[in-house]
């Protein structure tokens, strides 16, 4: 399954009775909580699926987002009515920063027919199709099992070896990766040999992703080469770069626990300013 689909063919899909499970994804770093969001609109059908609770461990050594165990992964996607043969389109609010997260999980959990809707909530509305409101309706229980090992998965010795012999993308701002400011953790810069890729860089203005053709560009101005891997802050929106590679039919590796795990350990560099060369 092609890691993107549009509101149309999402829209085609519905209404021929196909209907895949639609996972809301809608959340925001330091909130507001995207329930709300969900309960003043949402496409028909969806159910809402909190980041830091169903897509995410509890904070800690691991870093501020680390991977739920699969048991814990397995109960929340059973929960949202998640089953191994049906698809599953996941969106958020337009740019794809949180969805990206939940399709990642569910590849590297072994649901393979996942995807992410290009546009997110804004897209489908601004299409003119239907939305729905209100508290939602209980999903039928799925029966997903979750198998790890799905997609590549860095540590943090396997990320420095990325930036090392590959391209390890840091898909924070500029600003951050260069250590200029720091508004979440509590040391600034970057994991030494990494490339600054900002998400933003991925999206046309409407928050959809710009056509592989285009990414495939970006990635090979930016000098990406195998082994290619991606983090951020703690493993949310480089969930998103390793979307738009694939989009770009490239690989590429999450380092789940991101900035956030390797500044847990003093004796891992850091570097700051612009990349040297």
């Amino acid at each position: 399954m092609d890691p993107l689909i549009g509101v149309t063919a999402l829209a085609q899909s519905l209404a021929a009775g196909e209907a895949p499970v639609l996972l809301d994804v809608r959340w925001r770093l330091g909130g507001p909580p995207g329930l709300a969001a969900y309960e003043a609109g949402r496409l028909p059908g969806a159910v809402f699926v909190d980041l830091d609770r169903d897509l995410s461990g509890q904070p800690g050594a691991g870093g501020r987002h680390p991977l739920p165990a699969a048991v814990d992964l397995q109960a929340a996607m059973r929960a949202a009515g998640v089953s191994d043969g049906r698809e599953v389109v996941l969106y958020d609010e337009a740019d794809a920063t949180a969805a990206a997260r939940g399709w990642w999980l569910l590849r590297y959990f072994g649901h393979e027919r996942s995807a992410v809707l290009d546009g997110g909530y804004r897209a489908w509305v601004a299409a003119g199709h239907p939305v729905a409101s209100g508290a939602g309706t209980a999903a039928g229980p799925g029966d997903f099992t979750a198998r790890p090992g799905g997609m590549p998965l860095l540590d943090a010795e396997g990320a420095a070896q990325c930036a090392r012999l590959g391209t390890l993308l840091d898909a924070r701002a500029g600003e951050r990766y260069r250590g200029e400011t720091e508004p979440v953790d509590p040391v600034a810069g970057h994991i030494p040999g990494a490339v600054s890729a900002p998400t933003t860089g991925n999206l046309r203005p409407d928050g959809r992703f710009l056509p592989a053709p285009r990414l495939r560009a970006r990635f090979a101005a930016l000098g990406v080469r195998e082994p290619a891997g991606s983090y951020c802050g703690s493993g949310v929106t480089a969930a998103h770069q390793v979307l738009a590679l694939a989009v770009a039919g490239l690989p590429g590796a999450l380092y789940a626990g991101s900035w956030s795990h390797w500044i847990t350990d003093a004796a891992r560099p850091v570097a700051t300013g612009p990349a040297a060369g």
